[in-house]
This record gives C-alpha cells, sequence and structure tokens, in this order.
C-alpha cells in the first residue's frame, strides 16, 4: 500500500508543478527577432513596399474612400413635382385648344412618376353601336365558325356574327365610330419644350438625424422665380426646362415628341457630414429610354341623356425621378480599423524579408555545393572523421567537469584568427 500512496503522492507533485509553471509563464513577455540585413536591393525593395502601403492607405483609404467615416446609405426621401407652361394647338380634326398644366400632365398632383402629353390623336363623338370592324387580320374568308354560334371577340368590339360584304369584314357592337389609325408625323406640342418642372426633393439621413431639401438656400426670395437649372450656372436650382432635359439626355425635343420617349432623372446626395451643411448638394443626371403611346377617354352627355366620348391616344415623355444617396460622419472604430489593417499590410511583408534572411545563407551554400569542381581530391573516411570530430569540438567546446577546479581559456591558433581551445588543470590552492 505504501508504495503505491508514495508513487500517487508523486505524480500529483508533478501534476502541480506543471500547472503551476504554466501560470508562471503567462506572466513572461515575449519579444519578436529582429534581423538587420545589410543588404542595399533588400533594404530598398523594403521602403518602396512601406511607401506604397502608405500611399494606398492615406491616398485610397483615408482620402478617396474616407475610409476614417461611418457611412449610410439608407436615404429616406420625398418628392414633390409642379409643371408649369401654356400652349395653344389648331389642327383641322379638333380645331384651336387651350393646353394648360391641368391638361397636358398626367397625373395633374404632382408625384414622381408623371407623363407629358406632347401629341395626341383625337376621336370625337364616338358613340355605342354597330359598325364595321377595320383590323385586317379579322376578315369574312378567315372566320370558321358559323354566325349561329353567337357574338365573337374582337380587338376593338363585339361581333355579332354578321358579315359585311361591303366593307370585307364583320359587324361589331363598339363605340362607333372607330379611332382613327393615322400615324402622326409632327408633333402638335412643340411649343412644350418650353415647358418647365419644377422639382423638390427632401432627403433624410435617420442615423446622423440629418435632413436637407434640393432648394437653394438663399436670401433672395425672387431666386427660384427667375432662375433655371444650369449645370455651370445655377447648378442648384431646382427647375428644369424641358428641352434641355431632353438634350442633356441626349435626343432632340421635337423628334422625340412625335411619338413620345422616357426620360429618367437621376438625383444623386453624397453629403460629407464632416464638413459645413451647405456642403452637402444634390447632383443631377439624365438617361433615355423608349416609350409608348396609351389611350384614355372623356365622357359627355347629350340633350337627349344619351352618353357620348371623344377618345384621345396620346404620345409623350414619361419622367421618372430617382433618388439615391449616402452620407459620411467621422467614427474612432472604422478609422482603427483602417490603420490596423495598414499595420498588418506592413507586418506581412516584415515577416516574408525576416524569411527570406534566414533562408539566404542555406540557398547560397547549397548553390555553392552544386558547382563543386570534379578534379578535387576527396579526404579518407579516417581524415573525414577526424576533422569532423575536431570541428565537432570545436563548435562545441570543451566539456569541463565541476566542482575540479579546472580553469577554460581560449588562445589563437598561429596559422589563422580561428581560436582553438586549450584546457589547463592546476590543483586547488
Amino acid at each position: 500500500v505504501c508504495p503505491q500512496a508514495a508513487a500517487s503522492l508523486a505524480h500529483c507533485v508533478r501534476a502541480m508543478a506543471g500547472w503551476g509553471a504554466f501560470f508562471v509563464s503567462l506572466l513572461n513577455y515575449k519579444t519578436e527577432k529582429y534581423v538587420i540585413a545589410e543588404n542595399r536591393k533588400i533594404g530598398i525593395l523594403f521602403r518602396l513596399y512601406q511607401l506604397a502601403v502608405l500611399g494606398y492607405i492615406i491616398g485610397w483609404v483615408f482620402v478617396m474612400k474616407k475610409g476614417y467615416q461611418e457611412r449610410e446609405e439608407a436615404i429616406q426621401t420625398s418628392v414633390i413635382t409642379k409643371l408649369k407652361g401654356v400652349t395653344l394647338t389648331n389642327s383641322s380634326e379638333t380645331g384651336l385648344h387651350l393646353w394648360s398644366a391641368e391638361d397636358y400632365t398626367i397625373p395633374p398632383n404632382g408625384e414622381q412618376v408623371f407623363f407629358i402629353v406632347t401629341n395626341y390623336i383625337e376621336t370625337p363623338n364616338q358613340r355605342l353601336g354597330f359598325c364595321a370592324e377595320v383590323s385586317l387580320q379579322r376578315k369574312i374568308n378567315s372566320l370558321q365558325a358559323p354566325p349561329s354560334q353567337g357574338s365573337l371577340p374582337s380587338l376593338t368590339g363585339i361581333k355579332t356574327g354578321l358579315c359585311l360584304n361591303s366593307t370585307g369584314t364583320c359587324e361589331i357592337h363598339a363605340w362607333c365610330p372607330l379611332e382613327y389609325s393615322k400615324r402622326p408625323t409632327e408633333p402638335l406640342l412643340s411649343k412644350a419644350e418650353n415647358f418647365t418642372i419644377y422639382i423638390k426633393n427632401f432627403i433624410r439621413f435617420p442615423k446622423f438625424e440629418f435632413s436637407k431639401s434640393n432648394v437653394f438656400e438663399t436670401t433672395d426670395d425672387s431666386y427660384l422665380k427667375r432662375c433655371s437649372y444650369d449645370r455651370e450656372n445655377h447648378p442648384y436650382c431646382p427647375i428644369f426646362r424641358l428641352g434641355d432635359v431632353i438634350s442633356w439626355a441626349g435626343h432632340d425635343f421635337q423628334s422625340m415628341a412625335v411619338k413620345g420617349g422616357s426620360v429618367g432623372i437621376l438625383i444623386e446626395w453624397n453629403c460629407d457630414l464632416d464638413k459645413d451643411s451647405s456642403q452637402c448638394n444634390p447632383q443631377y443626371s439624365f438617361t433615355l429610354s423608349s416609350s409608348f403611346p396609351y389611350r384614355y377617354a372623356r365622357y359627355y352627355k347629350d340633350q337627349n341623356g344619351e352618353t357620348y366620348r371623344t377618345l384621345y391616344k396620346v404620345y409623350g415623355i414619361r419622367f421618372d425621378i430617382m433618388i439615391n444617396g449616402q452620407a459620411g460622419k467621422f467614427n474612432i472604430i472604422p478609422t482603427i480599423i483602417a490603420i490596423g489593417s495598414g499595420v498588418a499590410l506592413l507586418g506581412i511583408v516584415s515577416n516574408l524579408l525576416t524569411f527570406y534572411v534566414d533562408m539566404r545563407p542555406a540557398v547560397e551554400k547549397g548553390a555553392a555545393n552544386s558547382f563543386k569542381k570534379p578534379e578535387e581530391p576527396e579526404a579518407t573516411e579516417e581524415s573525414s572523421a577526424a576533422e569532423q570530430g575536431q570541428s565537432s569540438v570545436e563548435r562545441r567546446g570543451p566539456t569541463i567537469p565541476r566542482n575540479t577546479g579546472q580553469r577554460y581559456s581560449a588562445i589563437l591558433n598561429t596559422q589563422g584568427a580561428e581560436p582553438r581551445h586549450h584546457i589547463t588543470f592546476s590543483p586547488h590552492s
């Protein structure tokens, strides 16, 4: 029993000693190994890399990308639009007609997406009745079913099943007369290029509690009455001329007004909130795409109480106002992260150069051995073993026993500067 208890006690003592050494090692301080390489190529390479990293951190991260700022892209926005302009049209079909903003703007209540009429085809005095179908795709010779099967669908009305030999088409129940199919060649509202659009945009960045409008802040109350947006003279005026907007989008207003188109107005907010709020201003850009006409009708009643209507096939320009933006403000956390990433990049190249300096002697030695001359005489096994033993002694040095009173000294070989170790023994005094 006693030997087992002693062994267990010794095991416990060794375990406690091991844990004690571990906790003591936590209080030790370790430093990195620094190597000074007197090599100009390596030194120049290291300095160039340092300059490149500093240029990246200062120029790109801090100056260009503003890595010291906290960013927000969740912009809150609202848009109000108002159009102004009056024009007069005169055609043989409709006669004189005065157009104001309530007539050519759809919808007229000032939304973010709206449509401005620039051309139209009018079909007046349509009444419900029976008339001949005008679609060439629905001729009588292509009708397979007999009239007794009832009415058939049509593109412009309901087929009654009767065939009209005078026109070669079917009879339909629809709003008669049918829509005029003439294609426009000139815009009726050609003067619409002088109309103006007033765009009022409110934005807010909730993270920074910052809000602003695109209306230029000035003490001159008459500024909005006489200004018009211009990229050079009035870049912050919210009033746009239609002809100029189409021109900035890369098209001619008169040619677009014939069959219509679609224009996108992009308002970009990029705000640096470390500066004054007056420096946070919108930037406008314009894009162009195709569009298509659509139809609408206006209904009336005559003296007898019968309903009739006027059908309009309108062409125009559709406007889509899009808002985008971001804001940034100084914050210590992204600043520390940006600096830490730069320090990490500097540390990577330091470790690589240290590894290169450590491995260079071994690489050079291997290269020298690969070019060894073949005519050199090889030493015998005895001499090589003796030299190896001597060299091992020289590298290791003499072994000095303890408590014998020996003295250790080193003398220089007369043939070279390499020290050779010599041991002398002397009795205790």
